[in-house]
């Protein structure tokens, strides 16, 4: 018997299986092979077929006709075998998938009333339009639907590979599976999906499935690829194609699209600190910064971070406010204080203030419209604490938000470790400054240190001593200590504060003195050391007064 290899070439003829006039080749033994759709034919005439068809409840094939409404040419339709048939007596369109062996094997038929019924068995199909193209290349595209696929095609002149998903956005991971091999011999594979929710999805899903740097998306302003071509946008379809983004994981960008951000002039992201010497150490805060306030209890903690609320204000900046330990109506005084220089939250000073003087406070602060302020009669969990700083941020759109403190937070938990707990409020602390490109001052509480003299004694701050986790530490962008000694009457109201991370600029140690004016409830910064000066301060301690 003659080999196939030894038969020679006859003539061409119409091919049975998908109809077109030329395709299939006839040979000296009788063998055929359609270049177009695959299908092939024994020696003899024996049309050679692997299992019985499993197809015997399709549609009549129907007619290659253009799709007018869709500006679909007949040669699309022709080239893609996507017909215009009858079901149930109404005229329907009709798209043939094939196996790997070039059989049709189902059908996805569209009817008038769109509604999307299949025929025969899909599972074995191939992507639409698959059959025609050779193993590999330099780029393919895939569209959600059959549609899009004839559009694209048309649009370069149906010369290159172009398919669609079998079973559209919600079976497109497994449909590329099933086709993985496939589409990575070629270089590029393009994925033009719908714009709307369930396509950008599953297009970003399918790109990740590939080898870095093979699958690109496409992008349009309008939903899909035919109601770009209706609109008489070809140009702009062919272009987004050409444009499609290499796709990269979230977070991941090339130095070429950051241009703008690397040439931005730093001021614009950085806010300066009320007080010389830190801002001189540390450059200041600016957008995504975490930075820690961390005292032992009752040394000013609270006063440090009050004042920085006041300065951003008067900046014109929108804060917000969480202060666990305190009503809004006591955080609201005392921060309306600090505009007229007075200790409001002490009820014969504000029975003394006049109304004016109070009506020109609350327009300096809250009246402005610019604080916001969490009543926190509700959860205090650290998931409830992290999406009101995220809606304080996006929503009321703060640059800054205080949070006092960290210690109510974790103990707002039902249960857990003290240290797990923390590492997971640090952790969202930080993921939510970056995202939304607020800055979060929190509060955070020391240990009592080892030996014999106490933070009320004015013993020295240390990372070491942050309470319950390195991830405090770790973490936050800067950290600054608060150190006083109360029982020194000369110097009871000096707060010395003390850079112990920085993340900016490295340098830690000492950075200044605030001295606490206990008629006008501010801090007044020192230039000079008062503890070389040997100056005793003027004034009686705010300790109970929680400054």
């Amino acid at each position: 018997m003659t080999s196939e290899s030894d038969s020679t070439f006859i003539r061409k003829e119409p091919c049975p299986s998908c109809g077109s006039r030329d395709n299939l080749a006839r040979y000296s033994d009788g063998h055929a092979h359609c270049f177009g759709c695959g299908h092939r034919e024994r020696g003899e005439g024996d049309i050679e077929i692997k299992q019985e068809r499993r197809v015997k409840n399709l549609l009549d094939s129907g007619e290659h006709k253009p799709l007018a409404k869709r500006k679909i040419s007949q040669a699309t339709c022709e080239k893609y075998n996507y017909t215009i048939g009858e079901m149930s007596g109404q005229s329907v369109q009709i798209a043939h998938y094939r196996d790997a062996d070039g059989h049709v094997v189902a059908q996805h038929v569209r009817t008038k009333d769109k509604s999307f019924p299949w025929f025969g068995d899909k599972s074995s199909a191939l992507l639409f339009g698959q059959h025609l193209f050779r193993d590999g290349g330099r780029k393919v595209i895939i569209t959600e639907g059959e549609i899009d696929c004839l559009t694209v095609s048309q649009a370069f002149g149906n010369k290159y590979p172009v398919v669609s998903l079998v079973s559209g956005a919600q079976g497109a991971k497994n449909d590329i599976k099933k086709q993985y091999e496939w589409l990575c011999s070629y270089e590029e594979v393009v994925l033009f999906f719908d714009m709307d929710e369930p396509g950008r999805k599953a297009a970003t899903e399918c790109a990740a499935m590939f080898p870095p740097g093979k699958a690109k998306i496409v992008s349009t302003p309008l939903k899909d690829a035919n109601e770009m071509w209706m609109a008489d946008r070809e140009k702009e379809l062919i272009s987004a194609i050409y444009d499609a983004k290499t796709y990269r994981p979230d977070g991941i960008v090339n130095g070429t699209d950051i241009l703008d951000t690397i040439m931005a002039d730093d001021d614009a992201f950085r806010h300066a600190y009320p007080w010389q010497k830190l801002q001189e150490m540390t450059d200041g805060f600016g957008s995504g910064d975490l930075i820690i306030w961390t005292a032992g209890s009752g040394i000013g903690k609270s006063a440090m971070v009050r004042e920085i609320e006041w300065y951003m204000l008067q900046l014109g900046n929108t804060i917000g406010v969480i202060r666990l330990e305190e009503s809004i109506k006591r955080a609201g005084r005392d921060l309306m204080g600090l505009a007229i220089n007075k200790r409001l939250r002490k009820k014969d000073v504000w029975n003394a203030t006049s109304a004016e003087d109070k009506a020109r406070a609350y327009a300096a602060t809250l009246g402005t419209g610019r604080v916001f302020l969490y009543d926190h009669f509700g959860s205090t969990d650290i998931d409830n604490i992290v999406s009101r700083i995220r809606y304080l941020a996006v929503a009321c759109g703060c640059s800054m938000v205080v949070l006092d403190h960290i210690s109510i937070v974790i103990s707002g938990e039902e249960e857990g470790d003290e240290r797990r707990m923390l590492d997971n409020l640090m952790t969202k602390l930080k993921t939510v400054a970056m995202e939304t490109g607020t800055v979060i001052h929190a509060v955070c509480h020391l240990k009592r240190p080892s030996g014999d003299k106490g933070h009320e004694e004015g013993a020295q701050t240390s990372l070491a001593q942050l309470r319950g986790s390195h991830a405090i530490a770790q973490l936050s962008d800067l950290v600054v200590g608060v150190e006083r000694n109360q029982q020194d009457d000369r110097f009871k109201n000096v707060n010395t504060l003390r850079v112990l991370k920085n993340r900016w600029t490295g340098e830690t140690g000492v950075a200044g003195w605030l001295t606490y004016d206990q008629e006008t409830g501010r801090l007044v910064e020192s230039i000079d050391d008062p503890f070389e000066s040997n100056v005793p301060q003027e004034g009686g301690t705010a300790a109970d007064e929680g400054f």
